[in-house]
């Protein structure tokens, strides 16, 4: 049963807009995001981890797993709790992806070769995390001595061609996580084009 709260567009209340639309998530989970802002409110509450809200939607909504973390990274975004590219952590994530005109395995050789992957993201430096046959590489990404986060690049096949996605992970703050979200977006135009 989904409650009517009015005319009122609520999100012009919302700090953020959740990644799915009303329409999608009323299909899927038999409310919309303005039940689900007052039904989380009403139920374990702001102050309840993520957690612990996800098991109740699950639980006491029926919600299958996916959809229920779903909901409540809607209802964080929606009341402030997490932002746009916020992790749970409190940290922030922020991607970028480009089809290139290479294989997958002629870039994971390059980003597993110290000296290109050097040249490939100078002047920062990098280091290995992950193991070498990770399907996504993840390395420590460093400003000298001063650390700045993991970046995760993954290489999918598409025909003859190659999807490169590069994950920077482990920002502090939002701002943070926007100046690299443009730096990653000129490094992605430039890459593969030298």
């Amino acid at each position: 049963m989904t409650a009517d709260l009015g005319a009122m567009d609520m999100s012009d209340d919302w700090v953020a807009q959740p990644v799915h639309d009303d329409d999608l998530v009323r299909a899927n989970t038999g409310h919309g995001w303005q039940d689900w802002v007052r039904l989380l409110d009403s139920g374990p509450g702001r102050a309840a981890g993520h957690t612990e809200q996800a098991r109740w939607v699950r639980e006491e909504h029926g919600v299958d797993g996916w959809w229920a973390q779903s909901v409540v990274v809607g209802y964080e975004r929606i009341v402030g709790i997490r932002l746009p590219g916020q992790r749970a952590d409190g940290t922030f994530t922020v991607s970028r992806s480009r089809i290139l005109d290479a294989d997958a395995g002629s870039w994971r050789a390059r980003l597993l070769d110290d000296g290109a992957r050097a040249t490939l993201f100078a002047p920062l430096t990098t280091s290995l995390r992950s193991k070498p046959d990770a399907r996504s590489l993840r390395f420590d990404l460093a400003d000298g001595a001063d650390p700045l986060g993991i970046i995760a690049v993954a290489l999918d096949p598409v025909a003859e061609r190659v999807r490169l996605t590069l994950t920077h992970e482990k920002l502090p703050d939002a701002a943070t996580a926007e100046r690299w979200k443009d730096r990653w977006a000129e490094w992605i135009a430039d890459v593969g084009t030298e």
